[in-house]
């Protein structure tokens, strides 16, 4: 990151050199397994990313709230006020659903100006949305001494999105921004919000994020009809025993659910989220006992059963996990995030990293006429503040 770039543009957009803004960075995430369980109070395996949201924030004397971006053209401005009013289709939605959580804790705020930048491609089920929600959270948190921990800014991200933004997301995206470490995954339980942190330890191979480059909005996929279907499967399976959530039953209970689901999709459903949670403590100790092998066949396990279980997976990902998975050196892979679209995530020996990028570029645009994009990620720490800047 160029901070001298990003605060020349910051006193462009909104002058006075007079008085710093400060730099806050918060990281995206990619999860290495258990996909669609965290709104199923089940376990998850994430990681913070070196890729992320930078946030140049500086108070003001007025009574607004301006928003710029060096990634989209169109800036913002709302005047300060209890009770914010959410703007159709706008990117600013995620940052004044934070500002809005904050009001409604009654903390005092002051007018404000920001300037934001990404390098998670947006859509990319990189968490964009949750990095730049839990920008906006710590830096206010910092810059107003308002002295909340982090779990509670978390939660308030999440609510962020669920409430104003209108995404009914669980908690694993903003939890992984905000307690990442680096070189470390998060094992965490949804339900209790127990994790423990879990060095990677990947040998002689590396993690490659390929982006299928087809862009899906959330909010207009599918995800809240899986939902909405677990809701189902666990109102269908309270006549087998009392249970809040899929993740409560074990996969010794699997042959137990064509009992009481008879709807087959209902049924799949219920079979991805307890299958992969099973896979999630498995692949788990498999990491801590260096057994890498084994890890990715878990991970190819976990594409499997969101392509035919949950079906969140689609041409793009599936291209890229199919074909990838004939390539040498090739560990494991599976798409990560909500899916419709966005990435895969892949453990690659570092010797046939090169070839393995070339030959499923060819071959996924041979398959899909589309051009997929590489990353080659590190794991960063959580969202906080980087050291001062200057003005140029």
């Amino acid at each position: 990151m160029d901070t001298k770039f990003f605060s020349e543009k910051f006193f462009e957009k909104y002058g006075n050199r007079n008085n710093n803004p400060v730099l806050f960075f918060s990281p995206g995430r990619v999860n290495l397994i258990g996909e669609h369980t965290d709104y199923n109070g089940g376990y998850v395996f994430p990681c913070a990313l070196n890729y992320g949201t930078y946030l140049l924030i500086r108070k003001i004397n007025d009574n607004f709230l301006r928003f710029s971006s060096v990634n989209f053209s169109n800036d913002e401005e709302t005047e300060l006020q209890q009770n914010i009013a959410r703007k159709a289709g706008n990117w600013s939605n995620y940052p004044l659903g934070v500002i809005n959580e904050f009001l409604k804790k009654g903390i005092k705020l002051s007018g404000l100006e920001l300037l934001f930048y990404g390098d998670v491609p947006n859509g990319a089920g990189l968490s964009s949305s949750a990095s730049i929600e839990m920008v906006t959270a710590v830096a206010i948190n910092d810059i107003f001494s308002a002295g909340l921990e982090r779990l509670e800014l978390v939660k308030m991200s999440q609510r962020a999105e669920n409430e104003f933004v209108g995404m009914n997301c669980g908690i694993m995206d903003q939890f992984s921004v905000g307690f990442g470490r680096k070189d470390n995954a998060i094992f965490l339980n949804c339900n209790t919000l127990d994790y423990e942190n879990v060095p990677v330890n990947l040998n002689d191979c590396i993690f490659i994020i390929t982006n299928t480059n087809k862009r899906r909005g959330l909010t207009d996929s599918k995800y809240n009809e899986r939902r909405a279907e677990c809701e189902k499967a666990v109102g269908l399976l309270q006549a087998y025993r009392s249970i809040n959530n899929l993740s409560e039953l074990s996969t010794d209970e699997i042959p137990v659910l064509e009992k009481y689901i008879t709807d087959n999709i209902i049924l799949r459903r219920a079979k991805h989220v307890i299958s992969e949670n099973g896979r999630v403590l498995e692949a788990v100790k498999a990491l801590k006992e260096n057994n890498l092998e084994r890890f990715g066949e878990l991970m190819n396990s976990s594409h499997d059963s969101l392509k035919n279980d949950y079906e969140v997976t689609g041409t793009e990902l599936d291209t890229l996990v199919y074909e990838g998975r004939k390539l040498p050196g090739v560990i494991g892979t599976r798409m990560t995030g909500a899916g419709f679209g966005g990435c895969t995530v892949s453990i690659v020996k570092k010797d046939s990293s090169g070839e393995f990028m070339t030959r499923l570029a060819e071959s996924y645009y041979k398959k899909t006429g589309l051009v997929p994009d590489f990353y080659l990620p590190e794991i960063g720490n959580g969202a906080g503040k980087i050291d001062p800047i200057v003005s140029p």
